[in-house]
């Protein structure tokens, strides 16, 4: 789920990329920020209106699928937006909602790449990339000393990929853990936005990244994860963290 849906989106500013054209595209409570080709603007609206209407049929239908926080059953009559939130919730035990974020990202993202080589598409705080070359996405964490000042380096090799934060601290999203940012990278964003809300809710303390890590491990098709409490990090899988100034 989005960690950063009421905060000021200063940190757009710091997202550029050489060749690449930024640009807004905000439909209701979806916002996001597209670093393409060109402006894809219209494309990108369209889509999002799109896959905004699936998803709100679905859940005028079916009202529980907004509010519950455990899995929701699986349901080949669904639309797709909705069918890959229900596979992400139900590999990493959590509700449906906590990858809407990541969903709807990577769905737009998958389709604006067959019009741009590059696309990266952010969501408040959750991120689609497919890309040629390295990229670095810096790590957001509230208040922690360590925000903004350490970044993942993205191999091209992993992409498309996504990456998704989940924060006790930042936003107002539900978390039932202290984590001021736990990060998830996976192939799917829709499964690394779901694996990073039970990644932070996980995160009890300081003592309990290790163990949060551990259990992060054991979820398939993830491929790496970075959790930040106060001035303690831990890492685990494919990750690179590089220094930021």
């Amino acid at each position: 789920m989005s960690s950063l849906p009421n905060e000021p989106r200063t940190y757009r500013t710091r997202m550029a990329r050489p060749g690449l054209v930024g640009f807004r595209v905000a439909v209701q409570e979806t916002d996001l920020w597209v670093l393409a080709a060109g402006d894809f603007s219209p494309e990108v609206r369209d889509l999002v209106i799109q896959e905004r209407q699936q998803l709100e049929a679905y859940i005028a239908a079916n009202p529980g699928f907004l509010t519950t926080l455990v899995p929701w059953p699986a349901d080949p009559f669904a639309p797709p937006v909705v069918r890959e939130m229900i596979e992400a919730a139900a590999a990493t035990g959590v509700g449906p909602m906590a990858a809407v974020a990541g969903t709807l990202a990577a769905r737009v993202g998958r389709r604006l790449a067959l019009l741009s080589p590059e696309v990266i598409v952010e969501n408040g705080g959750d991120i689609f990339l497919a890309i040629t070359q390295p990229a670095t996405v810096a790590l957001f964490a509230g208040q922690s000393p360590l925000s903004h000042r350490v970044g993942l380096n993205l191999d091209p090799s992993l992409s498309p990929l996504g990456v998704c934060t989940s924060s006790a601290s930042v936003g107002h999203s539900l978390s039932f853990g202290r984590a001021d940012a736990a990060c998830v990278l996976a192939e799917s964003a829709a499964l690394a936005d779901a694996a990073a809300t039970a990644l932070g809710n996980r995160v009890q303390g300081p003592d309990t990244i290790a163990p949060a890590l551990a259990w992060a491990a054991t979820l398939p098709d993830i491929l790496g994860a970075v959790i930040i409490v106060g001035e303690k990090l831990g890492a685990w899988g494919r990750v690179e963290l590089v220094p930021l100034t």
